[in-house]
């Protein structure tokens, strides 16, 4: 998978003959996996006339762009990659109904185009507002910060749409760990730039993150910063506590990855103006 050899950790249904290989070679740009190196090495030395994931570039930060792609439009692409994130994922179910879903790749740009780093999914329309169905770093980015970056997009999102959200539950004791954590930093930082006398409620600071009320509440008791008084939660902000929290982030060497909205250029699907249909797909999804 472009310049990095990795080890699956899971069974992924893939069709037969592809299935029962012990290596698959597959172009980062477009996902065409492929049984033999020498057809790998053919395809992207000529054939694959891609350098960036299709759809539309919403994200672009010095070496960072993110793409949305409709799994209707851009269904084989969207198909191959959930079936390649498969690979590393033990509970995804969703293979080649991608057609309700919206996909966000995040991608390391170079000179020789935009590798893939991760991805989202997201439901078009979600009666319990989830706002990530599926999130994936692949494993030779993993360690450098995009997990939160990639949360941290979902919710940029969110704000945008004016709707809290939150994700798709159960979540995995990784992923409790990985929000969990991303909610306390953005609470505390948020309570840090607040001036002592402000009264801040719960339902503003969830329209004020994208953060869904119960994972606010959730989080505050988890850090007994919240208390229930006259029928109301209130928040109890220690402020010895939330200094010492800041200090330690200042001090840390490996700063928080997150997204910035200032480089995000989206505009919520229900906002835009009904137009043509969007272009179709990359290519076949298997090659011998």
């Amino acid at each position: 998978m472009g310049r990095y050899t990795v080890e699956a950790w899971y069974y992924s249904p893939f069709p037969h003959p592809y299935n029962q290989l012990d290596s698959l070679y597959i172009c980062e740009y477009c996902l065409k996996y492929m049984r033999k190196p020498k057809f790998y090495l053919k395809h992207c030395s000529g054939e694959c006339p891609h350098r960036c994931p299709p759809g539309n570039e919403i994200y672009r930060e010095n070496n960072i762009s993110v793409y949305e792609l409709d799994g209707k439009d851009h269904r084989v692409y969207c198909q191959n990659l959930c079936l390649l994130a498969k690979l590393f994922l033990d509970h995804k179910t969703l293979y080649y109904d991608v057609d309700p879903f919206y996909f966000y790749v995040i991608t390391e740009v170079d000179e020789e185009g935009a590798h893939i780093v991760g991805y989202f999914s997201k439901e078009k329309v979600s009666a319990e507002e989830y706002n990530l169905a599926c999130i994936l770093t692949f494993p030779q980015y993993q360690k450098c910060g995009y997990g939160k970056f990639i949360i941290s997009l979902s919710y940029e999102l969110s704000k945008r749409e004016g709707k809290p959200g939150s994700p798709e539950k159960p979540l995995s004791d990784l992923g409790k760990i990985s929000y969990r954590s991303y909610w306390t930093h953005v609470l505390l930082t948020l309570f840090a730039e607040q001036k002592g006398d402000e009264n801040i409620q719960i339902k503003d600071i969830s329209l004020m993150t994208g953060i869904k009320t119960e994972d606010i509440i959730s989080t505050l008791q988890s850090l007994n910063m919240i208390r229930f008084w006259k029928g109301q939660h209130v928040v109890f902000v220690m402020q010895d506590f939330l200094k010492k929290y800041m200090s330690e982030q200042k001090r840390k060497k490996k700063k928080l990855r997150l997204c910035d909205g200032k480089y995000l250029s989206w505009v919520p699907h229900a906002e835009r103006k009904k137009g043509g249909a969007g272009s179709g797909g990359v290519g076949a999804g298997g090659s011998d």
